[in-house]
């Protein structure tokens, strides 16, 4: 009899199939972080170099120029105020003992002598940044001719600091230009100092509160000490200034 066609046979377990893995999504490059804007230090310098003129230049370039030194006097009345005698109560005392006049008192005496406006200081140089100071050089320009050049310093602790130790250095030059002008001229006098300190000065020692160091300190015999120091009494050491 004719053979009837074999079948498949199906396996009695069906095999199971895994489902796919969907695609992973596409991944996008992380963003770039915005860069920070470039910040300078301090400490390499300010980059403040005085503005240099042309030749044909009328403007006179302080930076370089002398323009008027010695030229003539001044008026017998702005000499009078420049040499008027120092007024002992305008004077401070470091605690050190270094006697000298606040750079206020400097800015209105010239005032007096010349009037606002009439004299001013003028860079001769960019500002040097060390690393516990600055340094520039000033000229002092009064009635549009120059009469005295100084460089001005001044110590900092913290970089963040500069920008006042840079206007404190703009003071010390001008108070040593004023020198050449006869302005306080006592204060470096080394006989007026001694008599100023035995009139004016005395010697004590002080305590700080919270470290508890002590050390010598000079004053004024008005002034009183103030926080966050105390007066302490070291075997009467405590006075008048010798």
């Amino acid at each position: 009899m004719p053979s009837t066609p074999s079948t498949p046979s199906t396996s009695s377990t069906t095999s199971t199939t895994r489902p796919a893995k969907p695609p992973p999504p596409p991944t996008s490059s992380p963003p770039k972080p915005i860069p920070d804007p470039e910040t300078r230090s301090l400490t390499s310098g300010l980059d403040d170099e005085p503005l240099i003129l042309r030749e044909d230049e009328k403007q006179v370039d302080w930076s370089r120029s002398f323009h008027g030194l010695s030229s003539s006097p001044f008026s017998a009345e702005q000499a009078a105020i420049l040499l008027e005698p120092v007024d002992p109560e305008d004077i401070e005392i470091k605690p050190d003992g270094i006697i000298y006049l606040p750079e206020i008192k400097y800015r209105r005496i010239l005032t007096r002598a010349f009037g606002p406006g009439g004299w001013g200081l003028a860079p001769r140089g960019e500002t040097i940044v060390t690393s516990k100071s600055v340094t520039r050089e000033y000229g002092l320009v009064v009635g549009g001719r120059l009469v005295s050049i100084a460089r001005g310093e001044q110590q900092y602790f913290d970089p963040e600091g500069i920008p006042t130790a840079t206007e404190g250095c703009k003071s010390n030059a001008l108070m040593r230009c004023c020198k050449d002008l006869g302005i306080a001229s006592e204060l470096w006098d080394p006989r007026y100092i001694r008599k100023y300190m035995t009139k004016y000065a005395k010697e004590t020692f002080v305590e700080h509160v919270v470290t508890k160091k002590r050390r010598k300190h000079i004053m004024r015999k008005d002034d009183v000490i103030k926080y966050p120091f105390k007066e302490v009494k070291m075997g009467g050491t405590s006075g008048a200034f010798n």
